[in-house]
């Protein structure tokens, strides 16, 4: 493979790290006082649950995130921050592509009528594929650094 300035392993590398840094910005961004305290960030998925076209997802969230709201904010807010210093630094990096893959999917298909989240949510998961499948643990990473995977 020919590549410009870096090689191929360190771009999708650079990917990986990107893709790091915008799960930690969703993270930092984030109103935790909001979602911890007055439960604004399940509130808000409740009711956009609430109103989907599809069935399955009122479904599920009633019977998964709305009986332990307060336990889903902190699983949500936590796992995009886990993820985030994860793939930065090349820790536990498949797991944490595949966490965030599947974090994706459900924003995607609980946000099904936002075409900005759409956006998003579509690229990040693509990012975590191609990272995942190029092995962007191979390089600048604390995985390789220790010899995992």
């Amino acid at each position: 493979m020919d590549t410009v300035w870096l090689s191929g392993a360190e771009w999708v590398a650079v990917l990986r790290i990107g893709l790091g840094l915008w799960w930690l910005e969703s993270w930092r961004h984030k109103d935790k006082k909001g979602w911890f305290e007055r439960g604004t960030g399940i509130a808000w998925a409740a009711d956009v649950a609430g109103k989907h076209k599809w069935g399955f997802v009122k479904t599920g969230f009633t019977k998964v995130v709305e009986p332990r709201p307060k336990v889903m904010a902190y699983i949500v807010v936590y796992a995009e921050l886990a993820l985030g210093l994860g793939l930065i630094f090349g820790f536990l990096t498949p797991i944490a592509l595949v966490g965030g893959l599947l974090l994706n999917l459900l924003y995607l298909v609980l946000m099904i009528h936002d075409w900005a989240e759409q956006g998003q949510n579509t690229m990040m998961a693509l990012i975590s594929f191609v990272a995942l499948f190029g092995m962007s643990w191979q390089t600048w990473s604390l995985d390789h650094a220790i010899g995992l995977f």
